[in-house]
């Protein structure tokens, strides 16, 4: 059925309140003004944009379908006034990536909108990425229609109701809007979920294809906003004096310093060098000590360090910061194995007591960390610590060695490239240290670039480095550079990513193009999957389908995209640096190809420190897990 081209334009309320909205400011200033009236009627699309805006969402990533097409014309109309910014995308898995990296990166409000069918389900498996590492973004997606006149195309073809809006609430929080009327609970809801000031997450709107175009009568002033949250701590000091006590009287204290403690670095700081203790960083909180600090002892874990899986392991008192104790920042549980006790500061009450001998402190780390230290300052909690921190600063100068080893290693004879090559912790290291001297920020996808980098990377800050081990999505990286086409103030990024998992979303060549994103991705190339191959060659002594014979030249396959700037990243050190130079100097996105080594050298990564549950070592592992006291 075609629109009448002689008919009023469908949008005209539409466009007007949106044209009124931007004259004012936005949707308070114009409710203010008395431009926008507070009861309105509109269609649940509108109201559903408005009450987004509400939340300061005007953003959206988008890949529209017949499952979405109504609430895809009020962004059209809203964006034609300037009100929404909206961008089309070719892969979900990769817009849902680019949004979480918007919100991760840039703190920016966003939302993810696609059709019903396929398209939800890739765009809520590229969700788990913001689901495990607590990114707050709005998933909308269109949804079967409410009237059961027969299945619709791509709903889920089973007897059963609201299958889609089951599924989104396995993975998150979810609400289906069978009923237009019930989108402020949805929204309020929607908020606490995306803007949780310690655990946010994906929110999924589900919307039926015919309420969409619904019409409601809509209050806005009575559209939830973002929640005001005070920062909480233990309302009295009984659990702060126990836990600087057990600070003051320990000789060997470890500050594990998990995901959650990004964005309070001073914090950290102040409450490692009042405790005097060791700090041992999560892949994802690098950055939250300064590098050269003489207490970071660096990441700990299943791939860990030598400095910071010796102290995990010789610690007689942990202190946890932020972290879910996810298995391979705490060597499934055993990391840990002289602990006598826990102090756990966290916001999550049920994160805050996952292990025994524990006292728990309750909310914002740096309210928490602020009693906390006036404590250990006024009892001078840190001077019988001298000689822990001397033997951690001993295995720290040892796992420096042992890294400049690899740094420094000359390129090695790799049997497939059939010539010398760079080894990846050498090539890495390059491409980390050009990064920082431009100051660019780093993105690590996952497989064997990913492990290799958060064990390289030598921040001094947070947000140099995002590296998504909390879902370990393979083709997060590349397209996590997509966020910054709508950022505000947009930040050169570098993606390290692996053939293997830039195969994974190469669309981001073309839309990288058609947004204008200004970035680089370098593909460390050892034609095979790594990280599994090493795994499988440490566990069973053979290698087993993680491999391939087909050569791909990937400086001709990403300049087929007419915008990009592909280059070779040569062989030698001096080469590749002479390629990043070349590919940052383009005001586009480039793309840098790096052969690098695979084989028995030793010198080809850099070792993995801790234990973890998997294939033939869960058998040990569990073992020491049930004699743990933890």
């Amino acid at each position: 059925m075609m629109l009448d081209p002689n008919k009023s334009d469908p949008r005209a309320e539409a466009r007007s309140r949106a044209r009124a909205i931007a004259q004012a400011g936005g949707l308070d200033q114009a409710l203010a003004k008395g431009s926008v009236p507070k009861l309105i009627d509109c269609t649940l699309s509108e109201a559903l944009v408005l009450g987004l805006l509400k939340q300061g969402v005007r953003k959206y990533f988008t890949i529209f379908g017949h499952g979405s097409t109504d609430f895809g014309d009020v962004l059209r109309v809203y964006q034609e006034e300037g009100v929404t910014r909206t961008i089309n995308c070719r892969n979900e898995v990769e817009m849902a990536h680019a949004a979480t990296a918007l919100r991760w990166q840039y703190g920016e409000p966003c939302a993810v909108v696609t059709s019903i069918g396929p398209g939800a389900l890739q765009a809520m498996a590229g969700s788990l990425a913001a689901a495990s590492n607590g990114v707050g973004v709005y998933h909308i997606y269109g949804d079967e229609t409410t009237y059961g006149e027969g299945y619709n195309m791509q709903q889920v073809p089973k007897e059963e109701q609201g299958l889609f809006g089951r599924m989104t609430a396995a993975m998150g929080q979810s609400y289906v809007l069978h009923t237009p009327q019930a989108l402020r609970d949805a929204l309020r809801r929607g908020s606490l979920c995306v803007n949780h000031p310690y655990r946010a997450g994906p929110f999924y709107l589900l919307l039926p294809i015919n309420t969409q175009p619904a019409p409601l009568t809509l209050n806005l002033a009575a559209l939830p906003g973002i929640p005001d949250v005070p920062k909480l701590a233990p309302a009295d000091d009984a659990a702060i004096k126990q836990a600087a006590k057990m600070i003051a009287s320990a000789s060997k204290v470890a500050i594990k310093a998990g995901g959650g403690t990004r964005g309070h670095d001073a914090a950290v700081k102040r409450l490692a060098e009042a405790a005097g203790a060791a700090v041992v960083l999560s892949p994802g909180s690098t950055g939250v000590l300064p590098d050269g600090h003489a207490q970071n002892m660096h990441v700990g874990g299943s791939k860990g360090s030598i400095s910071g899986n010796f102290a995990m392991a010789e610690t007689e008192l942990l202190i946890v910061l932020g972290s879910r104790a996810v298995c391979q920042a705490d060597c499934s549980g055993i990391g840990y194995k002289k602990a006598q006790a826990v102090i756990n500061i966290n916001g999550e009450l049920a994160d805050a007591l996952h292990y025994n001998k524990t006292v728990a402190l309750v909310g914002d780390i740096s309210a928490v960390i602020e009693r906390l230290v006036a404590k250990l300052v006024a009892i001078q909690a840190s001077v019988n610590k001298g000689a822990w921190l001397a033997a951690c600063a001993a295995k720290k100068a040892e796992w420096a060695a042992y890294k400049r080893q690899r740094f420094e290693c000359p390129p090695l004879n790799d049997q497939v490239w059939g010539r010398p090559v760079l080894a990846q912790p050498a090539a890495i290291k390059i491409v980390a240290d050009f990064a920082k001297q431009i100051g660019a920020a780093k993105f690590f996808d996952a497989g064997d670039v990913q492990a290799n980098g958060f064990q390289i990377v030598e921040d001094d800050r947070t947000g140099d480095t995002y590296t998504e081990t909390g879902a370990s999505y393979m083709g997060f990286a590349t397209s996590a550079l997509l966020g910054s086409a709508l950022a505000e103030k947009p930040r050169y990024g570098i993606a390290f990513t692996g053939d293997g998992s830039f195969m994974m979303n190469p669309q981001v060549l073309i839309d990288a193009v058609e947004h204008g994103v200004r970035g680089m991705i370098v593909i460390f190339d050892n034609r095979r999957m790594a990280a599994i191959t090493g795994l499988q060659l440490a566990q069973y002594n053979i290698e087993f389908k993680t491999n391939d014979r087909v050569a791909v030249d990937y400086v001709k396959l990403a300049g087929a995209v007419s915008g990009v700037n592909a280059v070779f990243g040569g062989d030698t050190g001096d080469a590749l640096r002479a390629a990043l130079k070349a590919a940052q100097s383009h005001d586009g996105l480039s793309v840098v190809h790096v052969p690098v080594y695979s084989g028995p050298d030793e010198r080809g990564g850099l070792g993995a420190w801790g234990q973890w549950n998997v294939g033939n070592w869960c058998e040990d592992v569990q073992t020491a897990w049930v004699k743990q006291d933890l």
